[in-house]
């Protein structure tokens, strides 16, 4: 091999290094949100029955804030 060759070689590896440093973050955030909505999807599927008591429309969301506001002055 000669040294043009050579220095081509290691141009084109260089610029698909760079494109997996780039592209890597974007694949594991894309990677994580799936497994993200696996465990939603699970997890709403083992909620067989509601509880009694309380219908569900008027339980608030597990972890929802307060929807009060403050009152004008």
């Amino acid at each position: 091999m000669n040294t043009t060759q050579t220095e081509a070689l290691i141009a084109m590896v260089a610029v698909l290094g760079l494109f997996v440093l780039m592209v890597a973050p974007a694949v594991t955030g894309v990677l994580l949100d799936h497994r993200v909505e696996r465990q939603i999807r699970r997890a709403r599927a083992a909620l067989v029955t509601e509880p009694p008591g309380r219908p569900a429309a008027s339980r608030p969301e597990h972890g929802a804030a307060s929807r009060r506001h403050a009152r004008p002055a």
